[in-house]
């Protein structure tokens, strides 16, 4: 496949103001959008944001493009990502379309869309919309044009299907969790879900004011979380992103549970039950430690590309049901289509409660490998991977490695950063040979 031009690994994404994040490529994505789906017969979308200010405008022009094309939109108001892809199957509606940076600061925005069947658009789907993009926007005549409506018990639609996922002889009564919604789109439904299946629920990050959204908060940053799950002596913490298709968990002791550990958790209590199929999907960053608990348990492993996407994909090839990212990203296809933080942590709370056991106890199953993350902005158009400095570190750090741990440098496919992950026994040493790499990738992009 070539190159796109506009879409990444999900979605749309860039600074709102900054092209293609405008209000006027907006207004000609839907259009383009409209006509791709138009071939097809289609005419009705379903349209949902995340918290961000600029939610309002870049709503207000994909609506504008869509009814240009002869396309009728519907709104939901601040929803999670899941939710749309859920919603978007339940109204039979041809498309889902998200306007959301996920986990990136409310200055930056982004739109990505689900098929009817609630699964992120094909490759070659988007490939049409680009072509599309390049024409010129031609109206549909005024008997033609779509209309725009407004859903208005969405939330209690979607908080109704959660609830379903979690098994019905069970009770979150006498359970407390602290829930921390990153002030983004499930400020008002992860705290819902959880208190109407029983639980005390204490709510932070759920004050959302459209530049608030991630803001030291949320999935990426658990350490309020953290202090509030240890200053109320909480059962555990849910931490979600801003559209909540990524969870973070912290147990009773204030350890953070990452994407791995909670796919461990799932697994295990599925073979336990006699209802996994198949293996597990997991990325190139994904802790070497799961792949080694899996193991013990004979548990098939395969790794993807990063990009719940390319886990979706990788799940489909083997008619397998659970993948992940350590980053949060669960994916279990026995109940929903795409990524789901809150019905991923409720799969969790099931596990606990029917195990009698803590989320630390629950987490032991599996040691983790000292694993460091660090980034490097790119500044300029050079790609510093191919300078032989960069190259040469890579191949010193990797000989050093040798059989006892994992090198990964990959560029971010939605913001420009190069990642570099760095997996080994020995923490300081891990830390040393990632910061080395840091350094040459920085003197190199500087040049």
């Amino acid at each position: 496949m070539s190159k796109r031009k506009y879409f990444g690994t999900d979605g749309i994404r860039g600074k709102v103001g900054e092209y293609p994040i405008t209000p006027d490529f907006a207004l000609k994505l839907g259009w383009a959008v409209g006509r791709v789906l138009a071939k097809e017969g289609i005419g009705n979308v379903l349209i949902g944001k995340d918290t961000r200010i600029s939610g309002y405008m870049l709503e207000s022009a994909l609506e504008a493009g869509f009814a240009s094309a002869g396309v009728a939109a519907a709104f939901t108001g601040p929803m999670p990502t899941p939710a749309i892809a859920y919603l978007t199957r339940t109204f039979r509606a041809d498309a889902g379309v998200v306007i959301s940076a996920s986990h990136n600061p409310f200055y930056d925005n982004g739109i990505k869309f689900f098929s009817t069947e609630g699964k992120k658009l094909p490759d070659d789907v988007e490939a049409l919309i680009e072509a599309e993009l390049e024409k010129p926007l031609v109206c549909v005549a005024s008997d033609k044009l779509g209309r725009a409506s407004r859903i208005t018990d969405a939330a209690g639609r979607y908080i109704e299907f959660c609830k379903g996922s979690f098994d019905h002889e069970l009770s979150l009564s006498g359970l407390k969790i602290v829930v921390d919604c990153a002030n983004g789109a499930t400020y008002h439904i992860a705290p819902n879900v959880l208190k109407e299946l029983g639980a005390h629920v204490i709510k932070i990050g759920c004050n959302p004011n459209g530049m608030n959204i991630n803001e030291k908060c949320g999935a990426t940053d658990v350490d309020a979380l953290i202090e509030k799950v240890l200053e109320e002596k909480a059962d555990l913490g849910f931490a979600l992103d801003g559209d909540g298709d990524r969870i973070i968990l912290v147990d009773h002791n204030g350890h953070k549970v990452d994407g791995d550990q909670i796919i461990y958790i799932i697994a295990r209590e599925a073979l336990r039950k006699g209802q996994l199929q198949g293996g597990v999907v997991g990325t190139l960053m994904s802790n070497m430690g799961l792949e080694i608990g899996l193991k013990e348990l004979g548990i098939p492993f395969v790794r993807a590309k990063v990009g719940d996407r390319y886990v979706l994909e990788k799940l489909i090839e083997n008619d397998w049901r659970f993948g992940a990212e350590n980053s949060g990203h669960v994916l279990l296809l026995d109940k929903t289509t795409t990524g789901d933080g809150i019905i991923a942590g409720l799969q969790v709370l099931s596990a606990m409660i029917r195990n009698k056991m803590s989320l630390a106890d629950l987490s032991c199953g599996m040691k983790l490998f000292p694993q460091v993350l660090l980034n490097v902005h790119l500044s300029g158009s050079t790609d510093p991977l191919n300078h032989q400095q960069v190259k040469d570190v890579i191949q010193e750090v990797e000989l050093a490695l040798a059989d006892k741990g994992r090198l990964l440098i990959r560029k971010s496919g939605t913001e420009p950063l190069i990642r570099v992950m760095v997996e080994g026994e020995d923490k300081t040493l891990v830390t040393q040979y990632a910061q080395c790499i840091v350094d040459v990738i920085k003197k190199v992009n500087a040049n």
